[in-house]
């Protein structure tokens, strides 16, 4: 008895220690990555919380929150979170719906009787999941202005209707900000208050905020842009510009190690919301996009992640949940571009390495003229000569630019010499359109790349995966 005892205690022990050196080296090698990646990247401050079941499991701030009193970043830091706050946008609005102040059916002619036509179309829903038809604000909007929820509903009408209500899903800011509008109309009250009652408070999340441009917030860290290499202060927005429901929240990553253990457990909300929050939008052709209420549903190697980024007035932002895992990735930096994104799966992946793109096979290629296509594209990106004809017309509107055409050719060529891409998989999806998942070899780094080709094999559209 007395030896059973002893190998139950000499195993407890020797698998605690086993854990606690997996998880110092898992640590270790976060704190590596971020350091590199802080440099590479030039990132002036970042703060990062990894959250498992609830409970935190590493957390730290790096660098400096402010560049000119030389303040460093800590896990008290606020931030601004840009679109990672629609989420909490988008969580708002289903409390309404179970407390049957909203339907998501509801058409936006409800709340707005003397709205442009097209509106009267348009469903909640619709605008949760970005298939409104609605486009991003104007190109004229002026973002250093005064506005009230009326002028900026006034400025919203200008702007027509992209398409028809479900015909498609286009990311849309002016989407969100409308909703919290409406939210006002529904409650009575500012959406951002109805948010502190009924989300921030509940949560324990007791530094998270709108943002103010003029409160004294402590902690709060500066926003920065690099401008021909140089760091500048972010650029002045005006303070009701920075109050809008399409993101703008002050939050530390202990405010948000409290909301991913809220989510976690499903608090708040029944079941059957957050069922549909997370749930991919359907279209009218029976397709769908890869976007529930406020969330980015994506997957790695098979493994469903549900995500968001952000970026306003020199801060960037990613959460990154693993629910199969309960696990929880989210990155804050105050520098405008800096790839919180890349951090944050690099950081996923540290932690659960089936989600590498390096751990999967390669499947038989018996399509090599897609294969063909994708090389070609790459190779087009990176020396600036992509071609209109390769994209479907209405893809080649968004990218043919010379600006995107310098972004994309600038983002695959850090990554170094562009060697091969290698086929992952395969499948078939609505009206003869097929989606390709390839391995992207570089000298320097290996991406993700998904394709998507309709029957011409003209690109419908794509996406790196870092």
């Amino acid at each position: 008895m007395k030896g059973k005892l002893f190998l139950v205690i000499f195993l407890t022990s020797y698998c605690y220690g086993m854990t606690q050196t997996t998880s110092s080296k898992k640590k270790s090698q976060v704190d590596s990555l971020i350091h590199i990646e802080m440099k590479n990247q030039r990132i002036p401050g970042l703060s990062v919380v990894v959250v498992r079941d609830g409970k935190i499991e590493y957390i730290k701030g790096y660098g400096n929150s402010n560049l000119e009193h030389n303040v460093p970043v800590k896990p008290e830091t606020v931030f601004q979170t840009a679109s990672v706050g629609k989420q909490f946008t988008a969580f708002a609005v289903m409390l309404l719906v179970q407390d049957g102040k909203l339907s998501l059916d509801d058409k936006l002619s409800k709340f707005f009787p003397y709205a442009p036509a097209g509106w009267d179309s348009i469903t909640i829903e619709n605008m949760l999941n970005h298939t409104s038809g609605f486009g991003d604000y104007i190109d004229n909007f002026n973002y250093q202005a005064h506005y009230t929820e009326d002028s900026l509903y006034q400025e919203f009408k200008k702007r027509p209707l992209l398409f028809k209500a479900g015909e498609k899903q286009k990311y849309s800011n002016m989407a969100y900000a409308t909703l919290g509008i409406i939210m006002s109309k529904v409650t009575g009250k500012f959406y951002g208050d109805f948010l502190k009652d009924r989300i921030l408070i509940p949560l324990g999340m007791t530094t998270a905020r709108i943002n103010s441009e003029e409160d004294i917030v402590p902690n709060r860290a500066s926003g920065y842009r690099m401008v021909n290499g140089v760091i500048k202060n972010q650029e002045w927005v005006s303070p009701t510009t920075n109050t809008t429901a399409d993101g703008p929240l002050l939050l530390t990553v202990l405010d948000m190690a409290k909301w991913e253990a809220g989510l976690n457990v499903g608090k708040l909300l029944k079941k059957e919301y957050y069922d549909l929050m997370w749930t991919p939008a359907k279209l009218n052709d029976g397709t769908f996009a890869r976007y529930g209420f406020g969330w980015a549903i994506d997957s790695l190697n098979g493994k469903r992640i549900l995500q968001h980024n952000g970026s306003w007035q020199g801060f960037e932002s990613t959460i990154k949940r693993y629910p199969e895992k309960k696990m929880a990735v989210i990155v804050f930096a105050n520098l405008k571009r800096a790839s919180t994104y890349k951090i944050s799966t690099k950081i996923l992946q540290i932690y659960h390495p089936e989600l590498s793109i390096t751990s999967l096979k390669t499947i038989e290629d018996t399509e090599p003229e897609i294969t063909k296509l994708v090389t070609g594209f790459i190779n087009n990106v990176m020396d600036k000569k992509m071609r209109a004809d390769q994209f479907t017309a209405e893809l080649a509107k968004e990218i043919m630019d010379s600006t995107m055409q310098q972004r994309g050719s600038e983002y695959f060529k850090s990554k170094g010499n562009f060697l091969k891409p290698e086929l992952l998989s395969r499948k078939e999806l609505d009206n003869g359109i097929r989606e390709y998942h390839y391995r992207l070899l570089f000298s320097k780094e290996i991406l993700g790349f998904i394709i998507q080709v309709n029957k011409e094999n003209k690109i419908e559209d794509f996406k790196t995966i870092e």
